[in-house]
């Protein structure tokens, strides 16, 4: 398969539309599951579309060291490469990991002020300006409303994508019904996409489904399938 048939074909379209290196306008989304269901993977494998569509992904990970970080991008990568028979696949990932930058902090140093300081110096000395940015570790059950609402506000401003994970609890799901379970319940006036991983018990598998989504590309309700062995989106 074809890098531009590769994007094309990608489960994500339902997402993101089909556009190389063009702006989407802004959008703050959210992954949420279970702790241990693969929230990491596949918030990878959006970082990982973005790059093959020719955009400059930033990805702050939060607890994690940065070797750690770069394993989850080589095994990814590598898993789609061999899902699909991509040709010039070695190319591809090294033309791709240029536009990709990670950020790393500890737990307890994360803060808005803190990362806009890095990403502000980042910008102002030409080093890397993203339009996407994916945030993998912040603890939603903690964090400040203010926080979010910095992250918002800078979303807005700079048209960025930018994407969080979240854990929800089982008596969570069980009592949002429709709606967004918690920690991500009260946030709908921050948040434009809201999809949730999570098994389906008739197929026995791991879906995401799309809980909410006021971009207009996608509606709640759509279901992505995944490859249980890998956590791969089908193709």
């Amino acid at each position: 398969m074809l890098k531009t048939d590769l994007i094309k074909k990608n489960p994500l379209r339902v997402l993101s539309p089909a556009t190389e290196g063009q702006a989407e306008g802004s959008r703050m989304g959210l992954v949420m599951a279970r702790a241990g269901l693969g929230k990491t993977a596949i918030l990878v494998q959006i970082a990982l579309d973005n790059l093959l569509r020719g955009k400059k992904v930033l990805h702050v990970s939060i607890g994690q060291n940065l070797e750690k970080t770069r394993e989850w991008y080589y095994d990814i990568f590598r898993d789609i490469a061999e899902a699909s028979n991509l040709e010039g696949a070695a190319r591809i990932q090294e033309e791709i990991l240029h536009n990709r930058l990670i950020m790393t902090f500890n737990e307890a140093t994360f803060s808005y002020a803190k990362f806009k300081e890095r990403l502000d110096d980042l910008v102002a000395q030409n080093i890397f300006r993203p339009e996407c940015i994916v945030v993998d570790g912040l603890d939603f059950a903690a964090v400040a409303r203010q926080e979010l609402e910095g992250m918002r506000d800078l979303v807005v401003a700079k048209g960025l994508q930018v994407w969080f994970t979240a854990i929800c609890h089982r008596e969570a799901l069980e009592g949002s019904g429709d709606g967004i379970p918690a920690p991500g319940q009260g946030l709908d006036d921050l948040l434009n996409t809201v999809v949730l991983l999570q098994q389906d018990p008739e197929q026995k598998s791991m879906v995401i489904k799309v809980v909410k989504d006021d971009t207009g590309v996608t509606k709640p309700g759509n279901i992505l399938h995944l490859d249980p062995a890998t956590m791969m989106i089908k193709l």
